[in-house]
């Protein structure tokens, strides 16, 4: 009777944490940073399409670092090519440590942290978009960045 029990615990618990993580991944990629330096000259590109613009969606930056990255932030240079209009351009500052450098991302050597840049976003137009993603920083050769990616959520 006991174990029946136990089982039946197990189960609502493992069924919380699988409803609980229920957001939807729409798009996600990672570009790896060859090299030892991420150049100011190269710039990524993540290219989606949108076929439901009615939706709302929550965007990501997500930024993988190793302890050898010398700042507490990082500045990058977004931009985003709709279907129609013109390309909006944005600079986001993305904290990836504290002031004692502690690091905010998960991980042990290699930390990965997920940046939110818009929640609740509805793209104005069906279609394809490609968001454009450039380091910010006053060096022209910055260490310390593995990979960068974006992520986008359907918004619960």
């Amino acid at each position: 009777m006991q174990s029946l029990i136990l089982r039946h615990i197990f189960a609502a618990i493992a069924l919380a944490c699988c409803l609980s993580c229920s957001q939807t991944v729409f798009y996600e990629q990672y570009q790896i940073i060859e090299g030892e330096a991420w150049s100011k000259e190269n710039e990524f590109f993540f290219t989606f399409n949108i076929d439901d613009n009615t939706a709302a969606y929550d965007i990501y930056i997500n930024v993988r670092n190793n302890n050898n990255y010398p700042y507490t932030n990082l500045w990058l240079f977004c931009s985003e090519e709709q279907p129609v209009g013109p390309i909006v351009r944005d600079t986001i500052e993305c904290m990836l440590s504290d002031d004692f450098g502690k690091w905010y991302g998960t991980g042990i050597s290699i930390f990965n942290l997920k940046i939110p840049i818009r929640t609740g976003y509805h793209f104005p137009h069906k279609g394809q978009y490609t968001f454009g993603i450039r380091q910010g920083m006053r060096e022209n050769r910055l260490r310390g960045i593995e990979e960068i990616g974006l992520t986008i959520e359907k918004a619960e």
